[in-house]
């Protein structure tokens, strides 16, 4: 055989090979990944939430257009997708790069690609602070795992969970959709801190804090009046004390309201 012969037999082969390996290649790619009910996960196996309960979420954390939504352990992206409908900008992080694919893939269909975003990654090593609304179907030992970081962000976040709860911390809203699983969902407004003293005009506020809840006492001169029905919702706190509604909003270390007393009502306010 001449030099020439197998020079021309292995560009040939060289050729028909590259074309396989070409076709296989554009083949895998029409094959386009199809997750599974009860597919294994880093921490939970993937079951998607109802979207009827999706919707029930984003309603009861009552999105608009001015907040960020991010979804922990976005699966297929549906809650990111359903967000990014409302012309709410939303992230969705997720451990599984299929699913992340997929869930870009779904939000092009849909036509929200610049609204809904996908991150491959751990949620418990993302940083999610800038998130007004965090949605999340996980279990309640990862809750709670979450939970400290939860607590951390800016008072006034919105945290609704498809089914599993944050164990001592108790909903501010719960709602029951009707369906035969994992069809609850529960909705957290992460409370301002407030635990400890305060000065007022005229006396002291002395606030235990458990989660949202608040009791306590309030000192005027040589009485000591018990905190009953103390509440946060965010930054917005309420009490009752010696007859007295007091409302007020909590900023950093100072806290500015109003003062009820029968048909009079005054100003209030109080510091660390």
């Amino acid at each position: 055989m001449t030099a020439w012969r197998l020079a021309r037999q292995l560009s040939l082969a060289m050729f028909v090979s590259a074309i396989a390996i070409s076709v296989h290649a554009q083949s895998q790619a029409n094959e386009e990944f199809t997750p599974q009910v009860g597919q294994a996960g880093k921490d939970v196996i993937w079951v998607p939430s109802p979207q009827a309960l999706v919707d029930k979420m984003l309603d009861m954390a009552k999105v608009t257009p001015s907040d960020f939504v991010i979804d922990l352990g976005s699966g297929d992206g549906r809650t990111v997708i359903t967000a990014a409908k409302r012309g709410v900008r939303a992230l969705g992080i997720e451990y599984n790069p299929d699913m992340v694919a997929l869930s870009r893939r779904n939000a092009e269909k849909a036509g929200v690609g610049d609204m809904a975003k996908f991150v491959n990654a751990d949620i418990f090593q993302s940083d999610f602070s800038k998130a007004s609304v965090i949605t999340m179907f996980l279990l309640t030992d990862l809750n709670l795992k979450l939970r400290p970081t939860i607590l951390s962000l800016k008072p006034g976040t919105r945290i609704v969970s498809n089914t599993f709860k944050m164990g001592e911390w108790e909903p501010d809203q719960t709602f029951e959709l009707g369906c035969d699983t994992y069809c609850t969902a529960y909705l957290w407004i992460v409370p301002a801190k407030v635990e400890g003293k305060w000065r007022f005009a005229h006396g002291e506020l002395t606030l235990h804090q458990e989660f949202q809840k608040l009791t306590g006492t309030l000192k005027n001169g040589a009485s000591a009046l018990p905190v009953s029905r103390g509440r946060l919702h965010g930054d917005e706190i309420s009490f009752a004390a010696g007859g007295s509604e007091y409302r007020g909003r909590v900023h950093g270390k100072a806290i500015e309201g109003t003062v009820k007393t029968g048909r009079s009502a005054g100003a209030w306010s109080a510091q660390r």
